[in-house]
């Protein structure tokens, strides 16, 4: 039976910061705009966020947490958005969290969300026996495809999920996507929900064609993709992949991201038993060790998801982790990270994603934690991590899935 759920909205307090100097005395959204002039002289097109001025002073807490992430947002070397928000009272922060940024497999997440919302209205059945076959089979990250052979793989859509979220893995999760009935069923998802700031796809195949420049044929499934994208002209290449990192089709916004997550803690998006059920899955996430998870403390968790987009000339589009972390006082906190562009080292990217949850945890303790905020604005550069050689890269990409398009 469908589970009656809250529709009240997330109410909290969007605060941050516009100028710095004036945070001591007034409350601002901490909402950025990250448009820098590199962007315009790269044609990349100005990124424009409008900050919401409000009247509301901050505790000292929350300027230090708004301190923190406009400071790693500013020094990012570069593309980031990030957006905080406490699930309990609503205080948000963010670095130009109004930005939609390519989610890549982030967008696994509302595909599961999809596909639990039709099983609580018993319209789709997570249980029930389905196979996978070849012609199932997509592109980049699939481990699926190793246990699918000629007669196919049955397994559950709830395996599946599990595996599309812990796993990051493609086919898991455009199997589900198809079953729940496609993108279409995903944004009417979105629109019933009333979330905002999340554009959802084509699908896994035509999706990282499109960032290719190709258009998909079945012909491309596993390794072919790789050839036939090799043998295109780099001008095609590069404008696909220009055009994706200026208006990205599967684009989110951090506030948009972090609302939704808050409202899934709360229980307003799903059944307590699916909300429950999804977030153990995220809980047991295999991707991205070292990014949101590597700022863990001892004694806090994270439930979250990962997205890692294609590379061109040593510029990756999208690279990503968002969600929700929870202290041993049981007060949760929504966080997402997003990274449009950068050719920063893997080790630059996950010690900005690993500052932001510890600038969380330092906020957790109040104005008790101010202080820590002040010795921990920017690491001096003998103490800050160097990049990552080729060993420490491929144990990255064994036990993070560091992996393009996942």
């Amino acid at each position: 039976m469908t589970e009656h759920r809250r529709n009240s909205a997330s109410i909290g307090r969007t605060i941050g910061v516009i100028a710095l100097s004036c945070a001591s005395l007034i409350g601002i959204s901490v909402s950025q705009s990250a448009a820098r002039s590199a962007d315009t002289a790269q044609g990349r097109g100005p990124v424009a966020a409008k900050p919401l001025v409000q009247t509301q002073a901050l505790s000292p807490a929350e300027r230090a947490l708004a301190q923190r992430i406009n400071a790693l947002g500013a020094s990012f070397n570069g593309d980031v958005g990030i957006a905080v928000k406490d699930i309990q009272s609503g205080y948000t922060a963010s670095f130009d969290g109004s930005t939609f940024f390519p989610q890549q497999s982030v967008s696994k997440f509302w595909v599961a969300l999809t596909a639990m919302d039709k099983a609580d209205q018993g319209l789709l059945s997570l249980e029930s026996p389905v196979t996978v076959r070849r012609e199932d089979l997509t592109l980049f990250h699939q481990p699926i495809a190793a246990q699918v052979g000629p007669a196919g793989y049955t397994t559950t859509l709830d395996s599946l999920i599990h595996r599309a979220i812990t796993q990051s893995d493609n086919t898991c999760n455009d199997f589900v996507l198809w079953k729940a009935g496609g993108p279409d069923a995903v944004r009417a998802f979105l629109k019933k929900s009333g979330i905002s700031g999340i554009r959802f796809g084509p699908g896994e195949r035509m999706l990282q064609s499109r960032i290719a420049g190709m258009e998909w044929k079945p012909s491309y499934v596993g390794q072919n993709f790789y050839a036939a994208r090799n043998a295109l002209p780099m001008a095609v290449r590069r404008a696909a992949f220009e055009n994706y990192i200026r208006d990205p089709m599967d684009g989110a916004t951090p506030l948009g991201t972090v609302d939704a997550l808050t409202r899934l803690k709360k229980g307003e998006l799903l059944s307590p038993y699916y909300t429950q059920k999804l977030l153990g899955i995220m809980s047991n996430t295999k991707t991205g060790a070292q990014r949101l998870k590597g700022g863990l403390a001892p004694g806090w968790k994270l439930a979250h998801k990962t997205g890692t987009g294609q590379v061109l000339g040593g510029e990756q589009a999208g690279y990503n982790d968002i969600g929700i972390v929870t202290g041993p006082d049981g007060r949760s906190y929504a966080v997402a990270v997003f990274i449009r562009r950068t050719s920063a080292p893997l080790g630059h990217r996950m010690e900005t994603m690993q500052n932001v949850v510890r600038a969380v945890i330092d906020y957790s303790k109040g104005d008790h934690g101010v202080a820590q905020f002040a010795v921990q604005q920017q690491p001096p550069a003998s103490k800050a991590k160097a990049p990552l050689s080729r060993q420490q890269a491929i144990a990255a990409a064994v036990n993070g899935l560091e992996e393009e398009g996942e």
